[in-house]
């Protein structure tokens, strides 16, 4: 009996069926992985000693803040405490003192009576969505929210219905024939308050209310929002009555690794007995909750970072719009470029990469096809001057 092993065996069905799948792929879609090293403040060097530092305008570290001496010596304290890994989940032996404390530190300064932590941004997003939604709920969701939001509904068993981006005109519309024809049917609306690869927001106030009215559930995606954007950065969707459940990661401007939920008594307590993404996973390390907890106090000790980072994003949009360019949306840190052809957006990856600055081509299935990107990701740390060698790398639009 022919092996897997075997190089004289036929493929299998399965190996058959990924063989295509690969073949059809243009070679302007395929990725490759790209070890990258910290080299100084905002500062990445190629695995290579010899290659030359490229300037950050690519990663989430928005303020600056994972290669911060003080997240360094609280991970190092933790390690030395703790040990690298919790070793198991938190409902067996992987509890920790610091988890406990990350958890009300942020419940107290997002002002939501229970927040539970997740290894992953992604996990906490599927917990979150089957929480809300089963196979009886009807989900509105924003077209272009994260992929982690349409496997948790995928897997709810749920029904899923988008609208347009931001488009909460055409939300209300669809909130209100869906309230109509099942007036007890459980319904939830996803949302961002700040799109990885677009930079926008939603009217977030109106988008609460909207829920608030028609008696939806409503997930508010924070993760690129926390830390940057509303009241002292606690987010968009901070102190507004209608937001049901906050998810939010410390993979971004918290500089660390890791997610959680932020929710009220009830649904924190329905996770905390329910939720299978944090019931069977190992605890978050805690080397990454101390270092959450040591941001979080950067951030409550510094907001001069996020609004001189607010600031210096107006700037850049400004300039890119007086040099040509369509001007990138919203008011975060975050500047697409949209170019259009994967091809285009590639060769301007390059250029950039050839004058010292990183950045990153976005292309399908990311972004919808004919919308490829340049992906411009400002960050507290960037040095003076970096506006202008960006504007002379990439030339005329």
């Amino acid at each position: 009996m022919a092996t897997a092993s075997d190089p004289t065996a036929s493929p299998a069905p399965w190996e058959e069926a990924l063989t295509a799948d690969l073949r059809t792929l243009a070679p302007e879609r395929r990725r490759q992985l790209r070890s990258l090293v910290p080299c100084g403040a905002a500062s990445l060097r190629p695995a290579d000693p010899a290659a030359p530092a490229l300037l950050d305008l690519a990663s989430n570290d928005y303020l600056g803040l994972a290669c911060h001496p003080q997240l360094q010596r609280a991970a190092a304290a933790a390690i030395a405490r703790d040990g690298v890994g919790a070793g198991a989940s938190r409902l067996v032996s992987g509890d920790r003192p610091v988890h406990h404390q990350l958890e009300q530190a942020l419940a107290a300064w997002l002002g939501r009576p229970r927040v539970l932590l997740y290894p992953s941004g992604f996990q906490a997003n599927l917990a979150a969505v089957q929480a809300l939604a089963d196979r009886h709920t009807l989900v509105l969701a924003d077209r272009l929210i994260h992929h982690s939001l349409l496997v948790g509904v995928k897997a709810s068993g749920a029904r899923l219905q988008r609208f347009a981006h931001n488009d909460l005109s055409a939300l209300a519309q669809r909130l209100e024939r869906a309230r109509g024809d099942a007036p007890s049917r459980r319904l939830l609306v996803l949302s961002e308050s700040l799109f990885s690869m677009q930079g926008s927001s939603p009217d977030v106030p109106r988008l609460a209310e909207l829920c608030r009215r028609h008696g939806a559930a409503l997930l508010l995606d924070e993760a690129h929002a926390l830390g940057v954007l509303g009241p002292g950065g606690r987010g968009l969707g901070h102190g507004l009555e209608g937001v049901s459940l906050i998810s939010g990661t410390f993979g971004k401007a918290f500089g660390s690794g890791g997610a959680f939920l932020a929710a009220d008594a009830l649904l924190g307590d329905w996770l905390l007995q329910h939720s299978g993404p944090f019931r069977y996973t190992t605890a978050l390390a805690p080397p990454l909750g101390a270092a959450a907890l040591a941001a979080l106090g950067a951030i409550e000790a510094e907001p001069q970072r996020s609004a001189a980072l607010l600031e210096r994003a107006r700037r850049w949009r400004d300039q890119l719009e007086a040099a040509g360019w369509p001007r990138p949306p919203g008011e975060g840190p975050i500047l697409p470029l949209l170019v259009g052809s994967d091809q285009r957006a590639l060769e301007l990856q390059g250029a950039l990469e050839q004058a010292g600055l990183l950045s990153v081509a976005i292309r399908p299935p990311t972004v919808p096809d004919g919308s490829a990107r340049l992906r411009l990701v400002l960050r507290h740390d960037l040095p003076r001057g970096t506006l202008a060698r960006l504007l002379a790398a990439l030339g005329p639009p």
